[in-house]
């Protein structure tokens, strides 16, 4: 059973509500704190396998029950339905979605599955290779154990701690693959940042390469070889039917390990605690771009030994996200096709290198309960080109933030926050200057007298 499929809160508590047991009655006959049962209920903690075996042994629970709840994805999987734009005069917001899979799972998952039958899209990413693989990245929390276990030896086996990352990586290339690292001018690699050349036996980078992507680019190399078969299993347990998303979930998965094996999962999260979060220190501590050190903080969910649950999204200079992984925030707000030009993700571009703070309050279809702490700074792609301009944006729900060395100086209080929405289409916050269409549901109003300071005047109804 995957590390997805053991989240299974509503199952447990389905099966308690059967067996008419509180949850202090039941957590004494699964052995573990009431505290803890509450948490597995609520989708924050895992079902371990020793839990599984308890539930077995008193209930005679099937553990294929829980991959009921995987058809509906949890409350992120249910939430993403319900942000359908069909719904937005609804207003249905996280709480509420959040009570119908705590109250009533089957009828939840009853929606869900009409849902899906009704739009294919919605469940198996449509034609989108990328929708198809992002959504089997999200199905783990972004968060491969394996994969991770097998950088951390390695790197402790090379000794990547001992400063000289690009020096470890080169020798183990040369020493146990027979592979030596020659960097060539862009006129010789116009098109190419990396080249396997087999018959030279050589890796071969281009010369634009930053030294922090060179780096990335070996580490990518010897995941591609060493981890191949590993990297394979994953791929083919993954439920997609589309060939490009496999091949799209393959190349994150390389990725993924290269970012491991740069940033060793135990000796990162130590570095992330220490300096509490201090998102530059980091950066030169372990050579990394910001771009790198986004990826890899949305990842750190090893059990029982987890870091904050951050999300990572890339915006380019039109407000399309690029790259988007939500892991464990539930940050569900993501899925919007539009980005709202409040949000300091947008201003970004305009203060280069600068890391911009921003407590945002996210108004989902006017309930306004998502509140998070934002870290975005504009970069270059991994050649430094002008042209190639993206900004990368970080965020921790608010009520985790304060301790956090990059955001001691903003105040995290929701009275702070600054209102966001999902783009003007679902967005429902009435005195916004910026607001560039009327939300959908909503009556606009009309008063010939006067002319207001914002674009459009709603009615009260909707």
């Amino acid at each position: 059973m995957s590390d997805a499929a053991l989240f299974a809160g509503p199952v447990l508590r389905r099966l308690r509500k059967r067996q008419q047991l509180t949850q202090a009655a039941m957590a004494a006959r699964l052995q573990i704190s009431p505290s803890y049962l509450n948490l597995i209920e609520r989708n924050q903690r895992p079902v371990t396998a020793r839990v599984v075996m308890q539930l077995a042994a008193e209930f005679g629970f099937d553990p294929r029950e829980m991959q009921e709840d995987g058809s509906v994805g949890g409350i992120d999987g249910l939430a993403r339905r319900f942000a359908d734009e069909r719904f937005a005069d609804l207003a249905i917001d996280r709480d509420e979605v959040d009570e119908l899979l705590s109250s009533v799972p089957q009828i939840a998952a009853a929606f869900a599955r009409l849902y899906d039958s009704a739009d294919p899209a919605a469940r198996h990413g449509g034609d989108d290779p990328l929708v198809v693989s992002r959504r089997e990245i999200e199905r783990w929390r972004n968060h491969f154990a394996d994969l991770d276990h097998s950088a951390e030896q390695l790197a402790d086996e090379i000794r990547l701690s001992r400063g000289d990352v690009l020096g470890a990586i080169t020798e183990r290339l040369r020493y146990k693959h027979q592979l030596s690292v020659r960097i060539l001018p862009r006129d010789v690699m116009p098109d190419s940042l990396r080249r396997l050349d087999l018959h030279a036996r050589q890796i071969q980078l281009s010369e634009l390469l930053s030294p922090e992507s060179r780096v990335f680019q070996l580490a990518l190399q010897i995941g591609l070889i060493e981890q191949r078969d590993a990297i394979a299993s994953l791929v083919a347990g993954a439920e997609m039917y589309d060939e490009a998303g496999r091949e799209l979930f393959a190349r994150h998965l390389a990725n993924y390990f290269a970012a491991a094996l740069i940033m060793p999962y135990s000796r990162f999260l130590r570095a992330c605690d220490a300096t509490g979060y201090d998102l530059s220190v980091l950066q030169r501590r372990f050579g990394v771009s910001f771009e790198q050190l986004a990826h890899r903080l949305t990842t750190l969910q090893r059990v029982g030994q987890r870091g904050l649950p951050f999300f990572m999204a890339r915006l380019d200079r039109a407000g399309q996200i690029s790259k988007r992984f939500v892991g464990a925030s539930g940050a569900v707000f993501l899925e919007s096709e539009a980005v709202c030009p409040l949000w300091q993700a947008t201003a970004a571009f305009g203060r280069r290198g600068e890391l911009l703070v921003q407590n945002i309050l996210v108004d989902d279809a006017g309930s306004g309960t998502a509140q998070w702490m934002t870290f975005a700074k504009a970069i270059s792609g991994a050649t430094g080109n002008a042209d190639s301009l993206f900004t990368v944006v970080l965020g921790v729900d608010a009520s985790l933030a304060s301790d956090l060395a990059s955001a001691r100086w903003v105040a995290s209080g929701r009275d702070e926050a600054m209102p966001i929405g999902l783009g003007c289409r679902r967005c429902h916050i009435v005195d916004c200057s910026q607001r560039a269409y009327p939300p959908a549901g909503r009556r606009l109003s009309f008063d010939r007298t006067k002319r207001l300071s914002v674009p459009f005047e709603f009615a009260d109804s909707r």
